[in-house]
């Protein structure tokens, strides 16, 4: 099986697979018994995927198949599974791991990918109720930035069980992101939205950001097109979770655009509890990236890219760049860039032949002691979704899930 862990939203057998699972979990664990009702209720996951959310996690097996070995519920307020939600919260229901895939991060990544559905479907704080006995998992939890509630205790007949809560940390905001990466170029359309120009190199610096509500959606769309085309580019728009972008989402569904990637954006305050080590890679630091900085993050993430307009974009704002070196060789490299108090980690780059040796995590906390020396009191960095090697090494440092956007851009002809 492979080393990480998939999670997703349960779809066809794999309902039926997490229901049979998180049975089979219990049973193992003396939760239940074979003859409790407990027991049928934990098998019939049909019924708790019309209510609620079931996510699993996935292992690829040796022949290639995808094999369930992990599942939590998120249950909104209201619906039969939420026992102590208030309005406004999702609870966590029926965490269960597959006692051979146990020791593997399993419960980790779900717990993690539940705080992630909280964020996208604009939760205000996940809950969560755990036996006194369970120490492990409480630990677990409280790595993940769970805080006990001890006023929301609660049980029945001889059953004690304590209440967790997880807030989702504020984010940084689209403006404080863009100060952070900031185009070569920028047009305001008469709807009042940015557009970011650059030649086409990354999306972030290549796209709308709907900042206001237009008179008419559909003209301020076509504005935006008219533009990228204009200058040569294909139109891409950002799109969060408000209101407002829920309205240009739909205009852009009925154009057929796509969705080209989704991004999460994560935040820690610093300094980070617990992350203080000592970096043993040597490490240069400069404002702009030099030569052997933008051979490394090209190499890796734009490769055949333009060299100065790649410059350009990175030594745009007040920002660092970090390089980190075994015997002579650059290993590795990070950037981060500043804004008010919040510092903007990006550009992670770790050679092939280098990965598996900690630089990624090490130049990740010499970025982070460049921030606190800066005067940075929060630290955020944007992570596509699908990347589940970052989204682990982030949360281990005590990253956590504070927003989530997309890019939106029409379907190629």
């Amino acid at each position: 099986m492979t080393a990480l862990p998939r999670v997703a939203v349960a779809r066809g057998d794999q309902v039926a697979d997490a229901g049979a699972l998180t049975a089979e979990a219990y049973l193992a664990d003396r939760l239940v018994d074979a003859d409790d009702d407990y027991e049928r209720e934990l098998r019939d996951a049909q019924r708790r995927a019309r209510e609620a959310t079931v996510l699993v996690a996935t292992l690829e097996a040796g022949d290639g198949r995808e094999v369930v070995v992990g599942t939590i519920t998120l249950a909104p307020y209201g619906t039969s599974y939420a026992e102590v939600a208030e309005p406004g919260e999702l609870e966590l229901r029926m965490l269960a791991v597959a006692p051979e895939a146990r020791g593997r991060g399993v419960a980790e990544a779900l717990v993690t990918a539940a705080q992630r559905e909280a964020v996208v479907a604009g939760a205000r704080r996940l809950v969560l109720s755990t036996l006194e006995a369970m120490r492990t998992a409480q630990r677990l939890y409280a790595r993940l930035g769970f805080r006990p509630v001890p006023a929301r205790d609660w049980g029945h007949e001889d059953v004690r069980l304590l209440v967790h809560t997880w807030t989702p940390p504020a984010p940084p905001g689209v403006l404080t992101e863009v100060a952070c990466w900031p185009p070569l170029r920028t047009e305001t359309t008469s709807a009042g939205w940015r557009l970011g120009l650059s030649h086409g190199l990354t999306r972030r610096a290549n796209s709308a950001v709907v900042l206001v509500a237009p008179a008419d959606v559909a003209a301020a769309v076509d504005e935006v097109e008219a533009v990228y085309t204009e200058n040569g580019q294909r139109p891409v728009v950002r799109l969060g979770r408000s209101p407002l972008e829920d309205a240009v989402a739909a205009e852009l569904r009925a154009r057929h655009w796509v969705t080209a990637s989704e991004t999460d954006v994560l935040v820690a305050d610093l300094p980070l509890d617990g992350a203080a080590e000592a970096c043993a890679l040597e490490c240069t630091v400069t404002n702009t990236p030099d030569d052997a900085w933008l051979d490394a993050y090209l190499a890796v993430k734009s490769a055949g890219a333009d060299r100065e307009v790649a410059r350009a974009i990175l030594a745009g704002g007040v920002a660092q760049h970090v390089a980190a070196r075994r015997g002579g060789a650059v290993v590795g490299v990070i950037r981060v860039a500043y804004e008010q108090d919040w510092a903007a980690l990006s550009c992670l780059v770790v050679d092939p032949l280098a990965r598996r040796g900690g630089v990624g995590r090490a130049l990740t906390l010499r970025a982070l002691d460049l921030a606190l020396a800066h005067g940075a009191r929060r630290a955020f960095l944007q992570v596509e979704a699908h990347n589940a090697v970052a989204a682990r090494l982030y949360s281990r440092l005590g990253f956590r899930p504070a927003d989530a956007y997309a890019y939106r851009e029409p379907a190629p002809a």
